[in-house]
């Protein structure tokens, strides 16, 4: 097995973003004084909504992916799937804040979400293509 040094970069930098949603939450969450949960502001929620997407998601990619390089996996399609995650991530939020049905909303939520499964969706068939 390899150490997928690759994959540890970009959890990096994934983790640097994660921690920049964090910031963002609790920001909110101090301005507006919110304890817990979103206290009915669409602002708090909407950045809280934006750090869980990021938690639901990118730990399951990265794991995949880490497994893909792992087991020998090409090096540009593990890099490829990671700079799409990282971009997936960034737009994610940027798009939560758009107004409702605006090109920005569905370019940057809506292409930051689907670009977020087709990493994972081509993640999982290229790592189980390769050790079935």
């Amino acid at each position: 097995m390899i150490f997928p040094a690759t994959t540890a970069f970009y959890a990096g930098l994934l983790a640097l973003v994660y921690l920049g949603l964090s910031g963002w939450v609790i920001a909110s969450r101090v301005s507006e004084n919110v304890l817990f949960g979103d206290g009915g502001d669409d602002t708090v929620l909407k950045r809280v909504r934006s750090h869980a997407n990021f938690a639901e998601y990118v730990p399951l990619a990265l794991i995949v992916i880490g497994l893909l390089e792992a087991s020998g996996g090409s090096h540009g399609l593990v890099r490829a799937l990671l700079i799409a995650l990282l971009v997936a991530r960034i737009l994610h939020p940027i798009g939560m804040f758009a107004p409702p049905n605006s090109p920005r909303q569905f370019a940057c939520r809506g292409g930051g979400i689907l670009l977020t499964m087709a990493t994972m969706g081509v993640a999982a068939i290229a790592l189980l293509v390769r050790v079935a």
